[in-house]
């Protein structure tokens, strides 16, 4: 495994003119050595920020993942973090060898960040309170590229230019460990320098008004009142959480798909199904998870089936209730790596799967969802009051998820069967709280950061049957969904 740690100023080998930086470099390693040295037992103003912070990285990481921090410094954050490998890189020796005695299990490397190089591939890569400290950011994060798979998330927090008087004063004052010269970023600037690093920001946000422990008050202010619009924006800290662009990893061409149906009460569509689901990658397995219908549409599949031997159709009974139930039960039964959900109403043409397809194995999104609220519906196709509600709901649980939702019960849903299982595995943290499947997957998705894409459809009016969406019912069903949602992904 090879690791440059090499701290001399003669080692520094960069592409543009940095002449000025082995002096600001060895001006930053004395500084940090003599903080960490001074500050080792010392707890501080600090203490409530890093604790909040801990919170919000323990909400994001999944606990059987790897991790590296780059800028750990005494490894307080890192080392209280519930991941499986954690790894740990600062250039001051004071703080790294105040963090492996803290934090044994941990492995820490003493190495600068503009120079680090290393062989290995992490889940999460953390830079805490680092790019306000760095000579040259947009290097860093080229550094960062090498140590990301195609999944890597990279997280950000850095401190909001807005505080640079107060943080000050505070530092003057004896009540925060002082700080050099910093660079103070917009969240443009840093999306900007994302970018041209070929990294795609998933989602920002914003934490912390209120950076000392005040009982009482703490909670109400930095989980909630910092979440409201106009507010969040004198925040101490800015957080974003990005991914490798798309175009760094070439498309995954071979792929088994496993095209999942609910199907009750629904007889009259089954053949038109078989006949216009498409031959996607590899090839398609069609699943039809029958829920117990007044109708024969058990029977009409099981003829339908031997009326196609050449194609492979797998028809399973529902074991409970709701669509939610019936969408696991096929996915449980899925040999695909790829699984998709298709309406059995046919609102959505079965012709549209393989532009959803496509947008997953070319990684243009992770989670790939329907919207039917782009192009013009047919006449029939979703009642007035259905369309305001999705309409209203779009903009709701978008704000709410941190990501553009614009139709979250668009019943066309595709993502990789891996992605499912970790959705599945991490479900408990929801609970068995949604009679649709839509949100279970919607909130497991934004839970684990997958890159959320909205794929435009057009809904079409269904020809047998009626729907077995109850508009009021399920409307006060979707407003439980908001607090849900606000109660598990915003106001953590």
């Amino acid at each position: 495994m090879p690791i440059t740690t090499d701290l001399s100023s003669e080692t520094i080998n960069f592409k543009n003119n940095l002449n000025d930086y082995p002096e600001f470099k060895k001006t930053r390693m004395d500084f940090w050595d003599g903080i960490w040295g001074k500050f080792r037992n010392k707890i501080g103003f600090g203490s409530y920020y890093h604790k909040r912070l801990l919170q919000v990285y323990q909400h994001i990481l999944l606990a059987d993942s790897s991790v590296i921090e780059l800028g750990c410094g005494n490894g307080k954050l890192l080392g209280k973090l519930h991941c499986k490998k954690k790894v740990g890189v600062d250039f001051s020796y004071e703080a790294i060898e105040l963090a492996k005695a803290r934090y044994p299990e941990c492995q820490f490397i003493r190495a600068d960040a503009l120079e680090f190089r290393h062989d290995e591939t992490y889940d999460y890569i953390i830079l805490s309170d680092l790019i306000n400290d760095l000579w040259d950011i947009q290097m860093v994060f080229e550094n960062v590229n090498p140590l990301c798979h195609s999944r890597t998330r990279i997280i950000i927090n850095y401190y909001s230019k807005l505080w640079e008087g107060p943080l000050k004063l505070v530092q003057a004052l004896g009540l925060k460990k002082p700080l050099l010269e910093q660079n103070w970023l917009t969240s443009g600037d840093v999306r900007g320098l994302l970018y041209l690093t070929e990294f795609e920001v998933i989602k920002t946000w914003q934490e912390i008004l209120l950076p000392v422990r005040i009982p009482l008050l703490n909670g109400f202010i930095n989980k909630f009142l910092v979440k409201v619009a106009l507010i969040r924006h004198i925040a101490l800290t800015n957080f974003v959480i990005s991914r490798p662009a798309p175009k760094k990893f070439p498309p995954r061409k071979t792929n088994l798909v496993s095209v999942i149906v609910a199907a009750r009460n629904e007889a009259g569509h089954i053949k038109e199904i078989i006949e216009r689901v498409p031959q996607i990658g590899l090839g398609t397995e069609l699943i039809f998870v029958e829920g117990n219908s007044t109708d024969n549409t058990y029977d009409v599949i099981v003829n339908e089936i031997n009326n196609h031997p050449d194609k492979n159709i797998k028809l399973f009974k529902q074991p409970g209730t709701g669509k939610g139930d019936a969408v696991r039960k096929g996915f449980s039964e899925a040999n695909g790596d790829i699984l998709m959900i298709l309406d059995a109403d046919l609102t959505v043409p079965p012709e549209k799967l393989p532009l959803f397809f496509d947008a997953l194995v070319s990684n243009k999104g992770e989670f790939i969802n329907g919207v039917r609220l782009v192009y013009p519906m047919e006449k029939q196709a979703m009642r007035f009051f259905n369309l305001l509600g999705n309409k209203f709901f779009s903009f709701i649980f978008t704000y709410l998820l941190g990501q553009l939702v614009r139709d979250t019960l668009c019943g066309t849903k595709v993502l990789w069967k891996a992605d499912y299982h970790k959705i599945s595995s991490n479900r408990s943290y929801f609970g068995d709280f949604d009679p649709f499947g839509d949100f279970d997957l919607i909130f497991g998705a934004a839970k684990l950061n997958l890159k959320i894409q909205d794929l435009p459809v057009r809904y079409k009016e269904r020809f047998y049957g009626t729907t077995n969406i109850k508009r009021w019912k399920h409307g006060w069903i979707l407003l439980r969904m908001v607090l849900f949602a606000a109660k598990k992904l915003k106001y953590k």
